[in-house]
């Protein structure tokens, strides 16, 4: 594949920084979000606006999705004004949305009736990793189509993996969602284990972070839960969507996951308490 014509759809804490990567190597992107100011500061850069999800599919190659829930990816597909009434024979859409596998195969399915192909393909690293272009990248669908669109991933991730058909992608999120929701968990329980003894918590990562103990959460969230520091990497009301998604997953499969059920409630509680735009390692205020 060449410099191919990319529309993307969602431009928020992460798909602003994937945009930049992709036109800092030379693609055409046409974005949608549903506030155009948001998009200027990418527009600035190289971008061209689009009203709708169809309008920036229209002449494209690929498109890219990464929005807030499992709706929005319906609506930014199936809608009057999504991908599927402009996308032709030999398109590519893929979803990076953390969404519901089996919304992934309808949109698989769909798309294989429109000669198009379909990867689900949710990412895990936040603000960082989008920042850095190294994000870790879950891909289900075909096989060829992934191979065939791994130079274009390859600007913004670092560890692109593919875990089967479609679908796959999304079931291997919710994995990775399920460890990083009961080590958020132990992370906090952690710093207050030892704010409580009177330690300094920096020394304590500083002993703590290289060793069995470490993690990308204790690395990376653990510095801003002691800054006091909430602003978002990943939304808690995108979080306590994901979790949900992998409880109703695991009921379907007839398995308990307690410790995500755990963690599912205390954030919860933090979205009802007003936190949902907050970040994930707004956990803390659990604990204080």
């Amino acid at each position: 594949m060449g410099k191919e014509r990319i529309a993307f759809i969602g431009t928020g804490v992460m798909g602003a920084s994937i945009i930049k990567h992709l036109l800092q190597n030379g693609h055409e992107v046409a974005v949608y979000t549903r506030t155009k100011e948001k998009a200027q500061p990418l527009m600035a850069l190289g971008a061209s606006w689009a009203s709708s999800p169809a309008e920036a599919f229209k002449d494209k190659d690929i498109a890219l999705t990464m929005v807030g829930y499992p709706a929005d990816v319906e609506e930014v597909y199936f809608g009057d004004n999504g991908l599927f009434q402009t996308a032709e024979a030999g398109n590519i859409v893929i979803d990076m949305t953390t969404s519901e596998p089996t919304l992934a195969k309808k949109i698989y399915a769909h798309a294989r009736t429109l000669t198009v192909e379909a990867l689900d393909a949710p990412v895990s690293g936040g603000d960082i990793g989008a920042q850095n272009g190294t994000l870790s990248i879950m891909v289900g669908g075909n096989k060829t189509t992934f191979e065939n669109v791994l130079p274009v991933m390859s600007h913004f991730g670092a560890n692109i993996v593919y875990q089967g058909e479609a679908g796959a992608g999304q079931h291997a999120k919710m994995c990775n969602q399920i460890v990083i929701s009961s080590g958020m968990i132990g992370v906090c329980e952690s710093l207050a284990y030892g704010l409580k003894a009177g330690l300094d918590l920096p020394t304590v990562l500083a002993s703590i972070s290289s060793g069995a103990a470490g993690s990308w959460s204790l690395s990376n969230l653990a510095p801003r839960m002691i800054k006091e520091d909430y602003a978002p990497g990943f939304y808690i009301k995108h979080f306590v969507k994901d979790m949900k998604i992998a409880l109703d997953e695991a009921k379907k499969m007839g398995i308990m996951l307690p410790g995500l059920a755990l963690a599912y409630d205390m954030y919860e509680k933090l979205m009802d308490a007003g936190y949902g735009d907050n970040g994930t390692q707004t956990l803390i205020k659990s604990y204080k």
